[in-house]
């Protein structure tokens, strides 16, 4: 983006935007002091370890390191590029990005497939409605599916050939390495490619702005390619720059609007599972595409409600795939209730069969998450018996561990032994286990967080050039990037000593957006920048040790290189190298006196 917007309107946006009001509308946060905090929605943590500086327009989790400025947050949330990240921030904060047109080869590797996607997804389309299509066309119309619905969800038809989207997107001057990179085609062993979706019909999985990612494949029986029945009914696009399994959810760009209205989600797994009864009417649904929900995904839902109900098929791979995903709602604080379909039914036939509105008030009846698992279990294991009982209650307790409020696992607790005959001393024994066992595995959330180890003097000392950016002048007349043993250190030294030069402003929010291809260091700048201050006593006297710590470590690494460049010569008799080095060697010797700075 540096090529096309100057650097100067990327500055003006972040001095315009504000990080508390941006991160406040995705997820929510706590005043602590002078900065906020909040669980962090980028790992699995119980203890709040993400901090947000209004001062600083910075944030940082000290679980995972992720850190920046509001660029960096909007970019790893909504998983987009820096253009994007760019385009939606001039918009919030009414900054005027230039015009004009950008160079195809120049753009991002992301914006490309995007473009592809969306080529691949209208021919699939238009093919839906060729003669070739119609066993296609007819399947859809015979399940139900009307055609403002096809046309809604954009559902199209892969043709029974080998190299049609190849030939298709070829015409169009589409490189063949980029369709590879889209998930679209696959390497032949003996070289060529053909494509990867054939007579099926397809299924675009489309991101929140409504953009193609991804497709999901229905096959179609008896195709001329060499497929049979024997093969996979579905199968989905391989992971990608832009389509990563398991975090996304089928349809939710079109429920999103009725999940914030209804301040509720229905989940079900499969597509025809969620289009219709999307179509009859319940547009507050999202699919699984075929899988057990993931942490991403439910930390996705819940940028937009805490309440959620799970309808999966009534056999027992969707009952597993349910009881699964539950202990993901509660580890992330979301209210869950499950629907339990009658035998041989799944949402699409449900609703088939006997209408939106009987799939309605299964809805409105859904059994708790304690009722579910536990009906689940009494016909896993026999409760009749003891062995059958300890193992319910075991598999009971993992989930009643995952709430985090005391009152309600009380009443869990004494639920649970009412409905198995078994004392609640012990079920809290067993309970007090199971945390133990936890963390000595898995280790607590303090235990799990993992500080960026660098250099303590450099860490030190760097903190201070963000705070106080007027001692740089005075740091650059005895320091030199060099003189830092950590690349990391060396490197943050080097651009904020550039920048320094140039007169830029060095703040913290600006400092990480100068980083360019060093976006590792991010987490370092958003940490340094939210430890303790330092005090204002102490602080002359801190620079002054650091520094000359610094100096003194550097001089002494470089005496040593000089000393064995020394031996080599030696040995090597090679006299006028050996008069060099040794005047090189007694002048850093000499200078290693006294680094203190002068103010």
């Amino acid at each position: 983006m540096a090529g096309y917007i100057p650097q100067e309107i990327i500055d003006d946006i972040l001095n315009k935007i504000d990080i508390i009001e941006l991160i406040s509308s995705y997820i929510p946060l706590k005043r602590a002091g002078r900065n906020f905090k909040a669980l962090c929605p980028f790992h699995q943590e119980k203890t709040p370890s993400f901090m947000v500086s209004p001062d600083r327009q910075i944030y940082h989790c000290f679980g995972c390191n992720e850190g920046g400025n509001a660029f960096n947050f909007l970019m790893k949330y909504e998983r987009l590029e820096f253009p994007e990240a760019v385009d939606i921030l001039a918009k919030k904060t009414g900054v005027k990005l230039p015009e004009g047109k950008q160079d195809y080869k120049t753009v991002s590797i992301n914006q490309q497939i995007y473009k592809v996607m969306e080529l691949a997804a209208a021919f699939y389309q238009s093919n839906l409605n060729t003669l070739s299509a119609s066993p296609a066309k007819s399947y859809l119309l015979k399940r139900g599916v009307k055609e403002e619905t096809i046309k809604l969800f954009r559902l199209g038809f892969a043709f029974d050939k080998w190299d049609s989207l190849i030939n298709y997107l070829r015409a169009k001057n589409t490189g063949l390495s980029l369709l590879e990179k889209a998930g679209l085609i696959i390497a032949k062993q003996g070289g060529g490619y053909y494509d990867r979706f054939r007579n099926r019909i397809i299924f675009p999985i489309l991101d929140m702005k409504s953009r193609t990612i991804g497709f999901g494949a229905r096959v179609l029986s008896g195709s001329s390619t060499g497929e049979d029945d024997s093969q996979a009914k579905y199968i989905n696009s391989p992971e990608t720059p832009l389509y990563i399994k398991g975090r996304n959810l089928y349809g939710l760009n079109n429920a999103l609007e009725a999940i914030k209205e209804l301040d509720f989600v229905v989940i079900v797994e499969g597509y025809l599972d969620c289009i219709l009864p999307y179509q009859e009417g319940l547009h507050n649904i999202v699919a699984s595409s075929g899988t057990a929900l993931t942490y991403d995904q439910v930390r996705l839902l819940k940028r937009y409600t805490r309440n959620a109900v799970m309808v999966y098929d009534a056999d027992a791979a969707g009952e597993m795939a349910t009881l699964r995903s539950l202990d993901i709602f509660l580890e992330e604080g979301v209210n869950v209730k499950v629907v339990r379909l009658p035998s041989g039914f799944d949402p699409d036939l449900f609703v088939r069969k006997n209408g939106i509105e009987a799939f309605k008030k299964l809805i409105q009846s859904s059994s708790n998450l304690f009722d579910y698992k536990l009906n689940i279990l009494r016909s896993c294991y026999n409760p009749n018996q003891i062995e059958g009982r300890v193992s319910i209650a075991q598999e009971m307790l993992v989930t009643i561990n995952k709430f985090t409020n005391a009152i309600l696992k009380s009443d869990y607790i004494k639920k649970l032994s009412q409905e198995l005959e078994i004392k609640e001393e012990a079920l809290l024994s067993e309970l007090s286990k199971i945390k133990d066992y936890r963390s000595a595995v898995f280790g607590s959330d303090e235990a799990n967080k993992r500080p960026i180890k660098i250099n303590p003097t450099e860490k030190l000392l760097i903190k201070l050039m963000i705070e106080e950016t007027n001692i740089l002048n005075r740091l650059k007349q005895c320091l030199e990037p060099a003189d830092f043993q950590d690349e990391r250190s060396a490197k943050i030294v080097s651009i904020m000593f550039d920048l320094f030069s140039q007169g830029k402003n060095i703040t913290p929010s600006n400092l990480i957006n100068y980083l360019g291809p060093y976006q590792d260091l991010c987490g370092i700048i958003s940490e340094l920048t939210l430890l303790p201050d330092t005090s204002e006593e102490e602080k002359e006297k801190i620079i002054n040790d650091c520094v000359c710590r610094i100096k003194k470590q550097s001089l002494k690494n470089k005496r040593e290189h000089l000393h064995r460049q020394i031996k080599n010569a030696q040995h090597a008799r090679d006299e006028e190298l050996l008069r060099r080095l040794m005047l090189e060697f007694h002048q850093l010797t000499k200078s290693a006196k006294d680094f203190s700075l002068s103010k």
